[in-house]
């Protein structure tokens, strides 16, 4: 395939696979030779009309700076996005971001756009699988209106009757997980199957195997790999930066650095509907008051016998304190600030008084006096 030339004529497109500092990994868009005239796969190219094209059997990669006016308007250029590239450098490599297209999704948190879906991958063993834990990563993946995909990673450590137990309860929350073994590779396939041609975020608390897991579906990429410390049953940190992967079978999957505790930023009135059991009690039934927050208000359909209903009144706590500071902020005359105690727990406490009566520094007195001789000539 190389050596041969193609005349473009539109503009180069390509989708952001890495961000570092100021500089921009971009994959350029290339028609393969074998789907050429079929138009099963877009293609854009060059920014000039007599540009022409080598074309080899793996995308180019430029590397990219944005362009000064794109910075003046705040147009942030984040991993995932679909971007025109102009002035390319064939010979170095580099290139110029003029414009980003319009986004289909956007995540805050971690920092991506256009993805499909989540691949949420936890352990059930070493580390073993802590429910409340688990709990508030899917909470907080139902919160990004993304489709969400459950895979435990070491299947192979635990009994066959582990698994159907672990399963059965996930069930009852609304999900339906997928056991797999990188070590062993089961099931790797399946989990391949539902990555194809989408962009998939890969999610999760650390050592729990997502490195070894990209490892095992793309098998070039070679993530470092860490160990579960033994103290505390945690896996070490290994990602550092939000990074897309192509997937050999069509698609991309961006690998996230791995945290125990996700933030919990959403309403508290919205919290309830990111529980799928109890999107499914609330499609039959309603509750008295359009406002209810399930804790203790009368003739509610949600509050009851539901294994995560505890793990829902600890998140609504948090996302109450949350809007509280929020709003506090807001107000300027606001007494309280909300402060941080030990084992994550945080309570408000009364602002200091600012220092209204500081003296001044003597540049200031100087810029003071400055002002003073000139109104009065």
């Amino acid at each position: 395939m190389k050596g041969e030339v193609i005349s473009t004529t539109g503009q180069l497109v390509g989708t952001v696979l890495a961000v570092q500092a100021n500089f921009y990994r971009v994959q350029l868009d290339l028609e393969d030779t074998e789907t050429q005239g079929r138009g099963d796969t877009e293609s854009f190219f060059s920014a000039s009309p007599r540009l022409t094209i080598s074309v080899s059997s793996t995308p180019p990669i430029l590397l990219c700076t944005r362009r000064t006016r794109l910075k003046k308007i705040g147009q942030q250029v984040m991993v995932g996005d679909r971007v025109v590239v102009e002035e390319p450098d064939w010979a170095g490599g580099r290139g110029a971001i003029a414009d980003v297209l319009a986004r289909q999704t956007e995540l805050d948190r971690p920092p991506i756009a256009n993805a499909n879906q989540i691949l949420l991958v936890f352990a059930v063993a070493d580390p073993p699988l802590e429910p409340y834990q688990l709990s508030r990563f899917l909470v907080k993946a139902e919160s990004t209106d993304l489709d969400v995909l459950l895979c435990l990673n070491k299947s192979d450590l635990v009994s066959p009757e582990e698994q159907q137990q672990i399963n059965d309860r996930l069930l009852a929350w609304g999900y339906q997980p997928l056991f797999i073994s990188v070590k062993n590779q089961i099931n790797i396939d399946q989990a391949a199957k539902h990555l194809s041609n989408k962009i998939t975020v890969i999610a999760g608390p650390s050592g729990v195997g997502k490195s070894s897991l990209i490892n095992a579906l793309i098998p070039n990429t070679n993530l470092r790999v860490g160990e579960v410390s033994g103290k505390l049953a945690r896996g070490r940190h290994t990602t550092r930066h939000v990074e897309l992967f192509e997937l050999p079978s069509g698609g991309l999957l961006a690998d996230t650095p791995g945290f125990n505790q996700p933030d919990l930023d959403c309403p508290p009135e919205e919290l309830v509907h990111y529980f799928p059991e109890v999107r499914e009690r609330l499609a039959g039934t309603n509750c008295r008051f359009s406002d209810c927050l399930h804790r203790d208000e009368p003739d509610c359909a949600v509050r009851g016998n539901w294994e995560r209903y505890q793990h829902y009144l600890e998140f609504l706590d948090e996302a109450i304190a949350r809007q509280t500071q929020l709003n506090q902020q807001a107000d300027p005359e606001s007494t309280l600030k909300l402060k941080t105690k030990g084992k994550g727990q945080s309570q408000y406490e009364p602002k200091l008084e600012s220092k209204k009566y500081r003296r001044l520094s003597r540049r200031t007195q100087l810029q003071a006096l400055q002002d003073l001789y000139q109104n009065e000539e």
